[in-house]
């Protein structure tokens, strides 16, 4: 008698490793998303990755990546389900699997219109929404006249403690990453003080700007221009919508929305640390 397959969503999940990157970015590309590779390999060093592997054959059927930031926060990234297996199950039991790893653990990710219904039927709940902004950076609305320059290896200490100070806990395991990561960093520094910093790495044909920590609007659109002028390439960055300021001059400067995301949290009324000078993420993938 014939043995039955095993329903999808009851699949094993299995931890990833830097070995399956091409794997995750072959769903990716799947899904209809950009590959992704150098990004894929940042999140699955510094993070964790979670995979339930194709019944059909070779490959993922779907997987996701968690980057912890200790007891205090957790952020889920990159959910993909193949699209042969769209609609099964699949998402929901990756979710459940992580969230039980997490345990009282707070979470966040970024949802798109399609996965907001599963992640609010899974405890979370909207804070804020973030816009992705693309285009070619014009200088049409100057930026500030805020010193930047590029960062140093002496800056590392400084940049770590404001960014602990800014998102709210120690990521010291991803900023760490950052130079060898991006290809260009620029710290502002104002009276021997950095008051921000910002970095450009490279995405498929654009460099993506983040993380974006700033005092002020001000100093943000000055770190924004500096990277800018760094490249030829367009530029993607994913802005918190409650900075209408910022996102009014990068549209002003040639970048369009191209899509909106809710930030979400499970088991916080709201992210920790300043949003007020939390201008964009790393990656929306490791909040």
């Amino acid at each position: 008698m014939p043995i039955s397959p095993t329903p999808l969503a009851l699949l094993p999940v299995r931890r990833l490793t830097t070995q399956d990157l091409l794997a995750c970015a072959d769903l990716s590309e799947n899904r209809g998303w950009p590959r992704e590779e150098h990004k894929w390999g940042l999140l699955l060093a510094a993070g964790t990755g979670h995979g339930i592997d194709d019944p059909d054959g070779p490959g993922l059927a779907a997987c996701t990546v968690v980057t912890s930031y200790g007891p205090g926060l957790a952020a889920i990234g990159m959910v993909l389900v193949a699209e042969r297996h769209a609609r099964q199950g699949l998402g929901r039991r990756l979710m459940e699997h992580v969230l039980a790893e997490a345990g009282d653990t707070p979470v966040t990710l970024h949802a798109t219109p399609n996965g907001q219904p599963l992640y609010e039927q899974l405890g979370f709940t909207e804070t804020s929404r973030a816009d992705m902004v693309r285009g070619r950076f014009t200088f049409t609305v100057p930026a500030p006249d805020v010193p930047v320059r590029p960062a140093t290896a002496e800056d590392l200490p400084a940049i770590l403690r404001l960014d602990h100070e800014v998102f709210g806990l120690d990521r010291t395991h991803i900023v760490a990453r950052i130079p060898a990561f991006a290809d260009h960093l620029r710290v502002a520094e104002e009276d021997g003080e950095i008051t921000g910093f910002a970095a450009a790495w490279p995405n498929m044909d654009t460099h993506v700007i983040g993380p974006l920590i700033a005092r002020d609007p001000g100093t943000a659109q000055a770190l924004i221009a500096s990277l800018a002028s760094a490249t030829d390439r367009p530029l993607r960055t994913d802005i918190d919508v409650r900075h209408s300021s910022l996102l009014g001059w990068v549209k002003e400067n040639g970048l369009d929305t191209i899509a909106s995301n809710a930030v979400m949290i499970r088991s916080l009324p709201d992210l920790p640390g300043d949003w007020r000078r939390r201008f964009a993420p790393l990656t929306v993938a490791a909040g």
